[in-house]
């Protein structure tokens, strides 16, 4: 084993554990001792943490849980910094494919978190996070096309989905087009994975049953 490959090893270990932070979980249980998994959809992620806790606590777990996808995507920069591979080498042909693997892993720690028995949240925020630190402008676009659905109809999962699957597509005009299209191919797999996290939400959706997401309703 090269010391490449172990590093690279230990990177996607921390992104994994940077994923599996349990924000929901932690913050309920450190500032209102409640477990939001015991609660509302029992979901632990931004979206039931404002529906449980009220908006300030679902600020803070969103933007937390965006920064754990956003910084275990950059551990990517960390091998090039600590010169464990030259870093014109990095930048030119393997900062994007550590970067989706690191960020993949924060996804998939944030799904299925070590801490606290692999119970987690849909990763819609970590993938953000993720996103972010690959393709900014384009990410941005498509948390508009989210924010956008989320006024209109009012619901989260209906606004996380179309936006998961509004970045590959942008990302097939020239004018966005990334000069590496595994992030495309990539983007494609994650808006499936999105899909499957909402499997209840669209079943829901379907049926009318889907809890909307009162925007200016006051936390009784």
């Amino acid at each position: 084993m090269t010391l490449e490959v172990l590093y690279v090893m230990v990177g996607a270990l921390v992104a994994y554990l940077l994923g599996s932070i349990p924000t929901a979980v932690w913050y309920g249980k450190a500032f209102y001792e409640i477990d939001v998994r015991a609660h509302g959809s029992g979901n632990a992620g931004a979206t039931n943490t404002f529906r449980v806790l009220g908006k300030r606590a679902g600020i803070v777990v969103l933007l937390m849980d965006i920064l754990k996808g956003f910084l275990a995507t950059n551990v990517a920069w960390l091998i090039g910094y600590l010169q464990i591979v030259d870093y014109h080498e990095l930048f030119l042909y393997k900062l994007v494919f550590y970067k989706l693997i690191f960020g993949a892993l924060a996804v998939v720690g944030h799904i299925f978190p070590v801490y606290v028995g692999f119970k987690g949240g849909k990763g819609v925020a970590t993938l953000l996070g993720m996103m972010l630190a690959i393709e900014a402008e384009t990410t941005l676009m498509s948390a508009g096309i989210f924010l956008i659905v989320l006024l209109i109809f009012q619901y989260v999962s209906l606004g996380s989905m179309l936006a998961a699957l509004s970045f590959p597509l942008f990302l097939l005009v020239p004018r966005f087009r990334p000069e590496d299209p595994v992030v495309i191919v990539f983007g494609f797999l994650m808006f499936l994975v999105v899909v499957i996290t909402h499997q209840k939400n669209i079943t829901k959706l379907l049926n009318g049953e889907e809890n909307k997401a009162r925007l200016w309703r006051k936390k009784s």
